[in-house]
Formats: C-alpha cells, structure tokens, sequence
C-alpha cells in the first residue's frame, strides 16, 4: 500500500531534482529539495484535516484528488495563483505580470514580481487566516464524540451552541488584526478577510448540501436496490463538491508557502517546481491516512491537525505587519500533530491494557 500510495510521489521528485539539476545547476538542485521540503512542514496538518473528508469519496474520487487535484494545485494555485494576485492588487495587465515572473530582475515602477508579491501579502494573509480561522472555530466550538484538551474542549463546546459564534469571534479577530496590523492598508485586510468569510460560508454551505445528498444517497442505494435503477449521478455531485472544498482548503493553506518560497528563490519555476513535489507528497499522504484507517486508529489527530490551523491562521493574520519564518510555522504544525499522535498512542495503550484485564477476569470468573 505504501509504494502503490506515494510511488508517483517518488517518480515526481526523482524527475524534478532531476531536472533541476540539468537545468540550474547543484544551487538549483538544492533549492527545489529546500521547496519541497518547506511545503511538507508546512502542509502536515493540511494532510490529516483532507484525510477526514476525502474518507468520505470513492477510491475514483479518490484518484482524481491525486491527479487532476495535483495539477490543480501545483500549476493553478503555485503558478497562476501568485500572478492573477499580482495584477489585481498592482493593477498590471497580464502581459506585464507574466514578464516581470519570467525575469526575476525585471522592474515595472521600481518593484520586482517578489516584491509585488510581498507587496500583496496584508491581502492574502487576511483571505487566508480568516477562512483557516473559521476552519479551527467551527471545529473547537461543536460537539465531538472525542476530547483531546477536555479542559478547554468542554466548555468551548458548551458556549459554541450560540448561533454564528465562529463568525462573530472571527470578525472580531479580522477587526483588531486590521487595527493594530495593518496601518494605511486596513480597508484593504478589512475586504480581504470578509471575502475569506465569505468564501468559507459559502464552501461550508456547500458541504451542508452535500451532507443531504449523501444521506439521500444512502436511502437511494436502498431504493436502488429494490428498483435496479442508477444513482451515480448523485454520489457524482456528492463527490464532485467535496472535491471542490478540498481544492479550496488546499489553496488557503498554501498561501504562506508561496509567499515565503521567494525568501529563498526568485525563480518562479524553482518555486512551481519545489511547491509542487512537497503538494504531491500532502496529497498522497492524505489518501494513505484514509486507506491506513489512521483517523480511527488514532482518534486525536484531527484534533491536532486543527489547533495546528488555528495557530497558522493567527500567525497569517500576524504577518500583515511582522514577518515570521516559515521555520516557525512547520515547527508549530509538526508540534501539535506530533503530541496528539503521542496522545492517541497512549490512549490507545491504555484501552488494550483495559481490555487484557477484562479478558483476564472473564477467565478467572469462568474458572471460578
């Protein structure tokens, strides 16, 4: 399962280091495997909060998310992402944008593309720590059949039964960011993060939809079967959606890496190619959490992945105005999955530990 799972993600990385090298040269090399591997740090978390929904698809759904999804992400949100950002908030026309990407030395008014990029950060830090933020509210505020943190959990749990907290709390963290973060570009981090609430209400609404569909799914399979009559088309919707929001979360988590891949290259294709290698190996990872039953397994993991959200948010939202290395982020993120891991493991222990005492009473009692 592990080779069948990650082999394209090894063929991709074996081909781009390859092609690195040929092409840049033992700097260029090094700079794509130092790429992929800020990604992975990056996106961890990514992985285990994609692996609670892509369970819910179809092994076709499944490997779609693998490939068109890779392409998807690797060209659509590490490629033209960063220049349609460019040309709206600089106002260039795509011409302009597309030279200064290809020439990392090129200037148009005295600004590089990297600059123009760094530039547009308060914007997307704003559309992305508001959607990730309403990600880890919505998530510690309703009710769980688990609780990692029962000390804050609960209670979290007891007061989220409010109608629209998770969006009231976070315009009030957009709020305060645009007030002490942002400076003279506040309209703007302020338009920004109700687009990235907006986005996130309105993907969330979708999943509400397909929640139903999916249940109407499941009583159309009973009815099928009595009728012999097809629903592929709507477990097709069903999945199509959940594809559509995993794309979205996808593109939210990957804003940071963008953004802070030109600390290292000013080489978009460098970055593309580096980017790129770490998403395949997100991606696969997540389908080999959901084949491995891992989430089961290991039942505070989701919960780790979240906190780990919540942190990204909040340091997204911090980095309008400060700048905090990528460094910092994938430390956070490894942190929290590695302790929920150790926790689920400990848990895991004690229930087997339990249950070898039960059995052992059963047989002195059957002896008795």
């Amino acid at each position: 399962m592990f080779l069948r799972t990650f082999g394209w993600s090894f063929a991709i990385t074996i081909a781009g280091l390859i092609a690195a090298g040929l092409i840049w040269g033992a700097e260029g090399f090094g700079v794509v495997l130092i790429l992929s591997i800020l990604e992975i740090s990056l996106s961890f978390d990514n992985a285990v909060v994609n692996a609670t929904v892509l369970k819910r698809m179809n092994a076709f759904w499944q490997k779609i998310f693998l490939t068109v999804g890779v392409l998807i992400a690797v060209f659509g949100m590490r490629l033209v992402f960063p220049l349609l950002v460019v040309g709206l908030t600089a106002h260039l026309n795509p011409g302009t944008v597309i030279e200064l990407a290809l020439d990392s030395s090129k200037t148009h008014d005295g600004h590089t593309y990297a600059q123009y990029l760094e530039l547009a950060n308060p914007a997307i830090a704003a559309f992305g720590g508001v959607f990730l933020l309403m990600i880890f509210l919505d998530f510690i505020f309703e009710e769980k059949d688990f609780n990692w943190l029962r000390w804050l959990e609960k209670p979290l749990e007891k007061i989220g039964k409010l109608d629209a907290l998770s969006s009231v709390v976070a315009l009030v963290v957009l709020a305060l960011s645009s007030r002490f973060f942002a400076g003279d570009r506040a309209e703007t981090v302020l338009l920004a993060g109700i687009c990235g609430l907006a986005t996130y209400l309105a993907v969330n609404g979708l999943s509400g939809v397909f929640e139903s569909g999916l249940e109407a799914q499941e009583e159309a399979e009973e009815e099928a079967e009595r009728t012999g009559k097809s629903i592929v088309q709507v477990g097709g919707k069903a999945a199509f959606f959940l594809f559509i929001y995993l794309e979205v979360l996808d593109a939210s988590f990957s804003f940071d890496g963008v953004v802070g891949a030109f600390a290292i290259s000013q080489d978009i294709f460098q970055i593309t190619l580096g980017l790129g290698i770490g998403a395949m190996y997100i991606r696969s990872l997540t389908v080999f959490l959901v084949r491995k039953g891992t989430l089961d397994d290991y039942v505070y993991l989701e919960h780790g992945a979240h906190y780990a959200i919540g942190a990204l948010a909040l340091i997204l939202l911090a980095s309008i105005k400060y700048h905090v290395p990528e460094i910092v982020t994938g430390l956070i993120g490894v942190a929290f999955i590695g302790a929920a891991l150790a926790s689920s493991m400990v848990r895991n222990k004690r229930r087997q530990g339990l249950e070898g005492d039960g059995a052992e009473a059963g047989e002195v009692g059957a002896e008795g």
